[in-house]
């Protein structure tokens, strides 16, 4: 299963087991034992389910490199990767419930159960912060006839043979937005899902012509759509993002769908609450930063913000949807 697929990251694990997990501590050497620094651990291990290097990894970075300046504990970030990120959220989730410990929470928090990879689900955790939001978007190429999300379907329920649309890899993020986008149009039967090893070469593949869209990021299409020779029909989020403020949400064609990779911060779910207030209290800091803001624009991130409450509720909204969507794709691990 292809994971963190806003970032094209191919850090993936065909077994569903969490025992292959890799992991990298960096960010330098920080000293043991934990204490009181304002309600805050004297350090902060922030652990990444994906490889050094992909989008989730920066962001997570960026956050504990703000954190560190802006409090006295130490902030340092452990990439441990494999089964589909539950190696890493399941090393977060069974970590000390002391507030030292602090997982990157992914939208394969809220699949993985339901794909068989592992029993880790928003359950797990206790939700500090969402600071991310990056939806999907359909993608064709620029010289397709239509320029609607209204026209694509037309197109497909048209087509005499089935319409092809890449993603990031079988069961990940930009399949099930694809999928579920098939299944609000009533095109199901009508599209065939066809997986690379990441958004780029699902994203070349529509330049290509190997298939007729893609349901990648704005952020990742951005490249061949402001050069060509791509165009994004809609983005399958509350707003259009910043890069393509012209582009149609699919809530504006009548489509109730939010679909997208999203990254956010929890802590084991018998953490108490004063720490999860202290940790919440720093992260939101770091998060209305001139620093992190720009950052993450310059990225291509899409910035959200949800409270832990708010997170909390988002992530079981989520679980559900994603639960009947996957019984309904009848997906294997």
């Amino acid at each position: 299963m292809g994971g963190d697929g806003g970032d094209g990251e191919s850090t993936t694990e065909t077994s569903g087991s969490d025992d292959e997990a890799t992991a990298t501590d960096t960010d330098g050497t920080a000293t043991s034992g934990s204490g009181d620094s304002g309600g805050l651990a004297s350090e902060v291990e922030m652990i990444c389910p994906w490889a050094s290097g992909g989008g989730t990894d920066r962001t997570a970075r960026q956050l504990a490199s703000l954190a560190e300046e802006q409090s006295d504990s130490s902030f340092f970030v452990s990439n441990v990767t494999g089964g589909s990120g539950s190696a890493g959220f399941r090393r977060a989730a069974n970590a000390e419930p002391d507030g030292s410990t602090v997982g990157v929470l992914t939208v394969e928090v809220c699949t993985i159960s339901h794909l068989d990879i592992s029993d880790i689900s928003p359950d797990s955790f206790k939700a500090v912060m969402q600071y991310n939001f990056d939806p999907a978007s359909l993608t064709v190429h620029e010289d397709e006839p239509y320029d609607t999300i209204e026209g694509f379907v037309e197109h497909v329920q048209d087509s005499d043979e089935r319409v092809q649309i890449s993603n990031s890899g079988i069961g990940a993020i930009w399949h099930l937005s694809a999928a579920r986008f098939a299944q609000a149009a009533g095109i199901s039967d009508q599209v065939n899902h066809i997986g690379y090893d990441g958004g780029a070469p699902a994203t070349t593949a529509v330049v290509n012509g190997e298939v007729d869209a893609t349901t990648a990021s704005a952020a990742e299409v951005a490249p061949q759509v402001e050069d060509g020779p791509l165009k994004v029909l809609g983005v399958m989020g509350e707003e259009p993002v910043n890069i393509f403020p012209d582009t149609p949400t699919f809530q504006d064609a009548g489509y109730d769908i939010i679909v997208g990779a999203w990254r956010g911060l929890g802590v084991p779910a018998d953490t108490p609450d004063d720490a999860v207030a202290a940790l919440h209290e720093t992260y939101q800091s770091v998060y209305e930063s001139d620093a992190f803001q720009e950052f993450m624009s310059n990225n291509g991130f899409g910035l959200v913000y949800r409270s832990p409450d708010e997170f909390d509720q988002f992530m079981n909204q989520q679980y559900g949807e994603f639960e009947n969507l996957i019984s309904n794709l009848d997906l294997e691990a």
